[in-house]
Protein backbone atom coordinates (compact mmCIF):
# COMPACT_ATOMS: atom_id res chain seq x y z
CA UNK A 1 0.00 0.00 0.00
CA UNK A 2 1.14 3.71 -1.07
CA UNK A 3 1.33 6.05 1.49
CA UNK A 4 -1.07 8.57 1.99
CA UNK A 5 -1.44 11.88 3.64
CA UNK A 6 -4.36 13.55 5.86
CA UNK A 7 -4.95 17.00 7.66
CA UNK A 8 -6.39 17.04 10.91
CA UNK A 9 -7.42 19.91 12.10
CA UNK A 10 -7.71 21.15 16.04
CA UNK A 11 -10.86 23.38 16.30
CA UNK A 12 -9.35 25.85 18.40
CA UNK A 13 -6.64 26.80 15.30
CA UNK A 14 -9.76 29.45 13.68
CA UNK A 15 -13.34 29.50 13.38
CA UNK A 16 -15.24 27.12 12.41
CA UNK A 17 -15.76 28.21 8.68
CA UNK A 18 -12.15 28.71 8.45
CA UNK A 19 -11.39 25.37 9.21
CA UNK A 20 -13.40 24.51 6.29
CA UNK A 21 -12.16 26.58 4.21
CA UNK A 22 -8.50 25.56 4.85
CA UNK A 23 -10.02 21.38 3.96
CA UNK A 24 -11.00 23.16 0.54
CA UNK A 25 -7.22 24.22 0.46
CA UNK A 26 -5.54 20.91 1.69
CA UNK A 27 -7.79 19.17 -0.96
CA UNK A 28 -6.34 21.72 -3.54
CA UNK A 29 -2.91 20.75 -2.24
CA UNK A 30 -3.18 17.36 -2.64
CA UNK A 31 -4.33 15.78 1.03
CA UNK A 32 -6.27 12.78 0.32
CA UNK A 33 -8.13 12.94 3.87
CA UNK A 34 -9.42 15.74 6.17
CA UNK A 35 -9.75 14.61 10.17
CA UNK A 36 -11.23 16.44 12.93
CA UNK A 37 -10.41 15.02 16.68
CA UNK A 38 -13.91 14.25 18.24
CA UNK A 39 -12.82 15.31 22.25
CA UNK A 40 -15.10 15.93 24.91
CA UNK A 41 -16.17 19.60 25.30
CA UNK A 42 -14.31 20.59 22.48
CA UNK A 43 -16.16 21.33 19.04
CA UNK A 44 -18.39 18.69 17.37
CA UNK A 45 -16.30 16.75 14.68
CA UNK A 46 -19.43 15.29 13.06
CA UNK A 47 -20.40 19.04 12.42
CA UNK A 48 -17.28 19.84 10.37
CA UNK A 49 -16.91 16.53 8.94
CA UNK A 50 -20.79 17.51 7.01
CA UNK A 51 -19.95 20.97 6.63
CA UNK A 52 -16.05 19.76 4.60
CA UNK A 53 -18.24 17.18 2.48
CA UNK A 54 -20.25 19.50 0.95
CA UNK A 55 -17.39 21.81 0.24
CA UNK A 56 -14.83 19.84 -1.35
CA UNK A 57 -14.86 16.95 -3.92
CA UNK A 58 -11.88 14.09 -3.51
CA UNK A 59 -10.97 14.88 0.05
CA UNK A 60 -12.03 12.02 2.34
CA UNK A 61 -13.66 13.41 5.45
CA UNK A 62 -13.25 11.74 8.31
CA UNK A 63 -13.24 11.55 12.52
CA UNK A 64 -10.29 10.78 15.06
CA UNK A 65 -11.89 9.87 18.48
CA UNK A 66 -15.30 9.24 18.06
CA UNK A 67 -16.36 7.22 21.08
CA UNK A 68 -19.16 4.49 22.40
CA UNK A 69 -19.28 6.25 25.96
CA UNK A 70 -20.76 10.14 24.44
CA UNK A 71 -22.29 8.44 21.76
CA UNK A 72 -23.81 5.24 21.16
CA UNK A 73 -22.96 2.87 18.27
CA UNK A 74 -26.67 3.14 16.37
CA UNK A 75 -26.25 7.39 16.79
CA UNK A 76 -22.61 6.57 15.09
CA UNK A 77 -23.51 4.31 12.42
CA UNK A 78 -26.99 6.49 11.57
CA UNK A 79 -24.53 9.55 11.70
CA UNK A 80 -21.59 8.16 9.35
CA UNK A 81 -23.40 6.41 6.55
CA UNK A 82 -25.33 9.73 6.13
CA UNK A 83 -21.93 11.36 5.82
CA UNK A 84 -20.92 8.69 3.33
CA UNK A 85 -23.87 9.66 1.32
CA UNK A 86 -23.73 13.44 1.56
CA UNK A 87 -19.70 12.72 0.93
CA UNK A 88 -20.47 10.88 -2.39
CA UNK A 89 -18.65 7.38 -0.54
CA UNK A 90 -15.98 9.77 0.96
CA UNK A 91 -16.24 9.02 4.84
CA UNK A 92 -13.82 7.55 7.23
CA UNK A 93 -15.13 6.30 11.23
CA UNK A 94 -12.38 7.04 13.53
CA UNK A 95 -13.96 5.24 16.71
CA UNK A 96 -12.45 4.50 20.04
CA UNK A 97 -11.63 7.24 22.91
CA UNK A 98 -8.34 9.44 22.88
CA UNK A 99 -8.28 8.72 26.45
CA UNK A 100 -10.36 7.27 29.36
CA UNK A 101 -9.53 10.76 31.20
CA UNK A 102 -11.46 12.88 29.22
CA UNK A 103 -14.46 10.01 29.38
CA UNK A 104 -13.70 10.32 33.31
CA UNK A 105 -14.53 14.01 33.50
CA UNK A 106 -18.28 12.83 32.93
CA UNK A 107 -18.50 10.35 35.51
CA UNK A 108 -18.76 7.57 32.96
CA UNK A 109 -16.26 4.71 33.93
CA UNK A 110 -14.10 3.60 31.32
CA UNK A 111 -12.76 0.03 32.71
CA UNK A 112 -13.97 -1.43 29.80
CA UNK A 113 -12.72 0.55 26.98
CA UNK A 114 -11.36 -2.02 24.77
CA UNK A 115 -14.19 -4.67 24.98
CA UNK A 116 -16.94 -1.80 24.57
CA UNK A 117 -15.03 -0.51 21.32
CA UNK A 118 -14.88 -3.74 20.02
CA UNK A 119 -18.22 -4.28 20.50
CA UNK A 120 -19.23 -0.85 18.84
CA UNK A 121 -16.92 -1.70 16.38
CA UNK A 122 -18.93 -4.75 15.65
CA UNK A 123 -22.66 -3.15 15.81
CA UNK A 124 -21.82 -0.65 13.64
CA UNK A 125 -20.58 -2.90 10.44
CA UNK A 126 -23.18 -4.89 11.31
CA UNK A 127 -26.13 -2.35 10.82
CA UNK A 128 -24.17 -0.96 7.95
CA UNK A 129 -24.31 -4.45 6.49
CA UNK A 130 -28.08 -5.15 6.85
CA UNK A 131 -30.65 -6.96 8.85
CA UNK A 132 -31.06 -6.78 12.81
CA UNK A 133 -28.62 -6.50 15.17
CA UNK A 134 -29.35 -7.88 18.63
CA UNK A 135 -28.27 -8.36 21.47
CA UNK A 136 -24.94 -7.88 23.25
CA UNK A 137 -22.89 -6.77 26.38
CA UNK A 138 -22.00 -3.14 26.28
CA UNK A 139 -25.48 -2.81 24.24
CA UNK A 140 -28.10 -5.20 25.18
CA UNK A 141 -29.96 -3.93 21.84
CA UNK A 142 -33.58 -5.22 20.78
CA UNK A 143 -35.01 -6.92 17.96
CA UNK A 144 -35.56 -3.14 16.24
CA UNK A 145 -32.40 -2.68 16.10
CA UNK A 146 -31.50 -1.87 12.50
CA UNK A 147 -31.42 0.94 10.19
CA UNK A 148 -34.31 2.25 8.51
CA UNK A 149 -32.79 2.89 5.60
CA UNK A 150 -30.12 1.52 2.84
CA UNK A 151 -26.16 2.86 3.29
CA UNK A 152 -24.71 4.00 0.16
CA UNK A 153 -21.76 1.39 0.99
CA UNK A 154 -22.35 -1.35 3.28
CA UNK A 155 -18.46 -1.48 3.66
CA UNK A 156 -17.60 2.50 5.47
CA UNK A 157 -14.21 2.09 6.58
CA UNK A 158 -13.79 1.98 10.38
CA UNK A 159 -10.22 2.92 11.82
CA UNK A 160 -9.21 2.14 15.84
CA UNK A 161 -8.35 4.87 17.58
CA UNK A 162 -6.96 5.09 20.91
CA UNK A 163 -4.07 4.18 23.03
CA UNK A 164 -1.75 1.16 24.74
CA UNK A 165 -0.54 -2.26 23.55
CA UNK A 166 -3.65 -3.95 24.27
CA UNK A 167 -6.14 -1.62 22.60
CA UNK A 168 -4.02 -1.09 19.84
CA UNK A 169 -3.29 -5.02 18.87
CA UNK A 170 -7.41 -5.15 19.17
CA UNK A 171 -7.82 -2.18 16.40
CA UNK A 172 -5.49 -4.94 14.25
CA UNK A 173 -7.99 -7.53 14.93
CA UNK A 174 -11.08 -6.40 13.83
CA UNK A 175 -10.87 -2.51 12.47
CA UNK A 176 -9.88 -1.73 8.43
CA UNK A 177 -7.18 0.65 9.78
CA UNK A 178 -5.39 1.90 12.93
CA UNK A 179 -5.03 5.78 13.94
CA UNK A 180 -1.92 5.00 16.51
CA UNK A 181 -0.20 8.70 17.76
CA UNK A 182 3.06 8.90 16.90
CA UNK A 183 3.66 11.45 19.45
CA UNK A 184 6.88 11.67 19.63
CA UNK A 185 7.72 9.53 15.77
CA UNK A 186 10.45 8.43 17.44
CA UNK A 187 7.84 6.23 19.04
CA UNK A 188 6.75 5.08 15.93
CA UNK A 189 7.80 1.47 15.91
CA UNK A 190 6.72 1.60 19.67
CA UNK A 191 2.92 1.87 18.63
CA UNK A 192 2.53 0.04 15.58
CA UNK A 193 4.10 -3.21 16.90
CA UNK A 194 1.35 -4.34 18.79
CA UNK A 195 -0.95 -3.54 15.49
CA UNK A 196 1.12 -5.59 13.25
CA UNK A 197 0.54 -8.75 16.31
CA UNK A 198 -3.22 -8.24 16.31
CA UNK A 199 -2.75 -8.45 12.48
CA UNK A 200 -1.12 -11.96 12.83
CA UNK A 201 -3.35 -13.15 15.37
CA UNK A 202 -6.59 -12.58 12.89
CA UNK A 203 -4.53 -14.24 9.45
CA UNK A 204 -4.77 -10.39 8.17
CA UNK A 205 -2.48 -9.65 5.22
CA UNK A 206 -0.69 -6.21 6.42
CA UNK A 207 -0.61 -5.00 2.58
CA UNK A 208 -4.78 -4.59 2.77
CA UNK A 209 -4.61 -2.59 6.36
CA UNK A 210 -4.05 1.32 6.74
CA UNK A 211 -2.25 2.71 9.70
CA UNK A 212 -3.12 6.36 9.35
CA UNK A 213 -0.19 7.39 12.32
CA UNK A 214 -1.33 10.76 13.96
CA UNK A 215 1.44 12.76 14.22
CA UNK A 216 1.85 16.63 15.33
CA UNK A 217 3.50 19.31 12.54
CA UNK A 218 4.23 22.55 12.88
CA UNK A 219 6.38 23.60 9.62
CA UNK A 220 7.68 27.09 8.74
CA UNK A 221 10.31 29.00 6.60
CA UNK A 222 12.21 29.53 10.01
CA UNK A 223 12.38 26.65 12.04
CA UNK A 224 12.75 28.13 15.35
CA UNK A 225 9.00 29.81 14.52
CA UNK A 226 7.99 26.48 13.96
CA UNK A 227 9.50 25.07 17.31
CA UNK A 228 7.68 27.95 19.20
CA UNK A 229 4.22 27.64 18.06
CA UNK A 230 3.92 23.40 18.87
CA UNK A 231 4.92 24.52 22.90
CA UNK A 232 1.28 24.89 23.50
CA UNK A 233 -0.25 21.98 21.97
CA UNK A 234 2.56 19.72 23.62
CA UNK A 235 1.55 21.31 26.79
CA UNK A 236 -1.79 20.32 26.69
CA UNK A 237 -1.60 16.88 25.60
CA UNK A 238 1.76 15.96 27.18
CA UNK A 239 -0.23 14.95 30.65
CA UNK A 240 -2.19 12.11 28.63
CA UNK A 241 0.91 10.55 26.98
CA UNK A 242 1.91 7.41 27.54
CA UNK A 243 5.44 7.52 29.33
CA UNK A 244 6.39 4.34 27.49
CA UNK A 245 6.59 6.71 24.18
CA UNK A 246 8.34 9.90 26.10
CA UNK A 247 10.99 7.90 26.99
CA UNK A 248 12.34 7.48 23.98
CA UNK A 249 12.93 10.71 23.97
CA UNK A 250 13.92 10.83 27.34
CA UNK A 251 11.08 12.55 28.80
CA UNK A 252 10.45 11.52 32.50
CA UNK A 253 7.06 11.62 34.65
CA UNK A 254 9.25 14.55 36.54
CA UNK A 255 9.29 16.58 33.26
CA UNK A 256 5.70 16.55 32.95
CA UNK A 257 4.51 17.11 36.63
CA UNK A 258 4.62 20.36 36.61
CA UNK A 259 2.90 21.04 33.24
CA UNK A 260 0.17 18.37 34.36
CA UNK A 261 -0.33 21.06 37.64
CA UNK A 262 -0.76 23.82 35.55
CA UNK A 263 -3.24 22.21 33.30
CA UNK A 264 -5.27 21.44 35.88
CA UNK A 265 -4.89 24.54 37.33
CA UNK A 266 -6.56 25.72 33.96
CA UNK A 267 -2.30 28.02 33.57
CA UNK A 268 -2.00 27.44 29.86
CA UNK A 269 -0.15 30.51 29.67
CA UNK A 270 1.90 28.20 32.33
CA UNK A 271 2.21 25.07 31.13
CA UNK A 272 3.60 26.09 27.42
CA UNK A 273 6.48 27.99 29.25
CA UNK A 274 7.35 24.47 31.14
CA UNK A 275 7.76 22.99 28.05
CA UNK A 276 11.38 21.92 27.19
CA UNK A 277 13.58 21.62 24.16
CA UNK A 278 13.38 17.92 24.50
CA UNK A 279 9.68 17.94 24.40
CA UNK A 280 9.58 19.71 21.28
CA UNK A 281 10.76 15.49 19.78
CA UNK A 282 6.82 15.26 20.12
CA UNK A 283 6.29 16.51 16.90
CA UNK A 284 7.24 16.98 13.54
CA UNK A 285 8.68 20.30 13.30
CA UNK A 286 11.06 22.82 11.70
CA UNK A 287 11.72 23.68 7.87
CA UNK A 288 10.16 21.41 5.16
CA UNK A 289 13.99 20.00 4.38
CA UNK A 290 13.19 18.56 8.35
CA UNK A 291 9.73 17.88 8.34
CA UNK A 292 10.44 16.10 5.50
CA UNK A 293 13.48 14.01 7.14
CA UNK A 294 11.15 13.11 10.19
CA UNK A 295 8.22 11.58 7.86
CA UNK A 296 10.92 9.10 5.87
CA UNK A 297 10.89 7.67 9.66
CA UNK A 298 7.65 7.42 10.13
CA UNK A 299 6.99 5.78 6.79
CA UNK A 300 10.04 3.23 7.62
CA UNK A 301 8.71 2.19 10.71
CA UNK A 302 5.26 0.94 8.32
CA UNK A 303 3.24 4.17 8.52
CA UNK A 304 1.00 4.06 4.88
CA UNK A 305 -0.98 7.05 6.11
CA UNK A 306 0.29 10.26 7.81
CA UNK A 307 -1.62 12.11 9.47
CA UNK A 308 -0.63 16.01 10.30
CA UNK A 309 -2.75 17.99 12.91
CA UNK A 310 -1.35 19.76 15.75
CA UNK A 311 -0.69 23.86 14.79
CA UNK A 312 0.26 22.93 11.56
CA UNK A 313 3.11 26.04 12.11
CA UNK A 314 3.16 29.38 13.00
CA UNK A 315 0.55 30.32 10.06
CA UNK A 316 -1.85 27.53 9.98
CA UNK A 317 -2.46 28.30 5.87
CA UNK A 318 0.81 28.92 5.02
CA UNK A 319 1.91 25.79 6.75
CA UNK A 320 -1.15 23.98 4.19
CA UNK A 321 0.51 25.58 1.41
CA UNK A 322 3.97 24.65 2.46
CA UNK A 323 3.13 21.33 2.94
CA UNK A 324 1.22 20.47 0.01
CA UNK A 325 3.56 22.26 -2.32
CA UNK A 326 7.52 21.12 -0.63
CA UNK A 327 6.50 17.90 1.47
CA UNK A 328 3.81 15.92 0.07
CA UNK A 329 5.26 15.81 -3.71
CA UNK A 330 8.60 14.08 -2.01
CA UNK A 331 6.72 11.12 -1.51
CA UNK A 332 4.58 11.10 -4.61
Amino acid sequence: MSSTFGIRFLDHLAPARTLVEWAVLAEAKGFDACWFPHDTFRKNSWAFCSAVAAATSTIKVATVGTNPYTTEPSEIASYFATLDELSGGRAILGLGPHTDEMIGWLGIPAEDMIARTREAVEKVRALLKGGVVAGGDAFPWTEQAYLRFEPRRRDLPIYGGGWGSEFLRMTGEVCDGSLPMVTPPASASLMLAPIFDGLRRAGRDPADFEIAGCAWVSISESGDAARDSIREIVAYFVPYLEQEALDTIGVTPADVAPIRECIVAGDYRGAASRVTDRMLGLALVGTSGEVVEQIEGLLEAGVTHVSLGGPLGPDPRRAIELLGDEVLPRFR
